[in-house]
């Protein structure tokens, strides 16, 4: 198992590496299209970095695994 798969990415990380705006980036994850960031603390989240990965090798049709419909 690869580092990254572990590694977590804060907010502006994920901005920065996906190119997506604040705004888009909730957006998908409301509807199911983007990885669900993790509480890490009272009032920090962070997504792990293979789940941004795997999204990125194919956005059009990445969809989370807990989608309901």
């Amino acid at each position: 198992m690869s580092d990254t798969s572990h590694r977590f990415l804060r907010l502006n990380a994920v901005l920065d590496k996906t190119g997506l705006s604040r705004s888009t980036l909730y957006r998908k994850v409301q509807e199911g299209t983007f990885p669900k960031q993790i509480t890490i603390g009272a009032r920090c989240v962070a997504w792990l970095e293979s789940e941004i990965e795997e999204w990125m090798r194919n956005p059009m049709f990445y969809e989370t695994s807990d989608r309901a419909g």
